[in-house]
């Protein structure tokens, strides 16, 4: 399971013009579901970004976690980020899951940062989205259940 997580002042998900989810001060993350990956998978990045110390403490160092400033978070599935580029001009999304999977594992990724206490919103599962956001910092990272970054 890859993702990318930005810091974000706010940030919403519009599909066909109408917002159907926004959220201010938090993380906007950008998910990534790979045909190999399993439960455990998205519970373990779920923890990660939970936890991410990414936010500015008294000092200004990067030492609290969304959960600490009581930030929001918006995640918006992205099959692309299993976009094979290595070869060609059309990247390759083989390692990408299939619908069925990727639909399950975003929900578990989901519910398992709502069983935090974290207010979460999400876009629209296989639709075309417009994701706007205003990046605070800015502070964007790569992430994987698989070590990959």
């Amino acid at each position: 399971m890859r993702a990318v997580v930005q810091r974000v002042a706010s940030a919403a998900v519009a599909v066909d013009g109408e917002t159907k989810a926004q959220i201010g001060e938090g993380l906007l993350v950008l998910l990534g579901v790979g045909r190999q990956d399993s439960e455990g998978d998205a519970m373990y990045l779920a923890d990660k970004v939970a936890n991410l110390r990414v936010f500015p403490d008294q000092d200004d160092r990067l030492n609290l976690s969304v959960k600490d400033v009581n930030g929001e978070i918006l995640v918006v599935s992205q099959f692309t980020l299993y976009g094979d580029c290595r070869r060609g001009r059309r990247p390759s999304f083989t390692e990408a899951a299939q619908p069925e999977l990727a639909r399950g594992l975003y929900a578990v990724f989901v519910s398992r940062l709502q069983a935090q206490g974290l207010k979460v919103e999400t876009g629209v599962f296989q639709a075309h989205m417009e994701v706007s956001l205003v990046n605070n910092g800015p502070v964007t990272l790569i992430m994987s259940s698989q070590g990959e970054f």
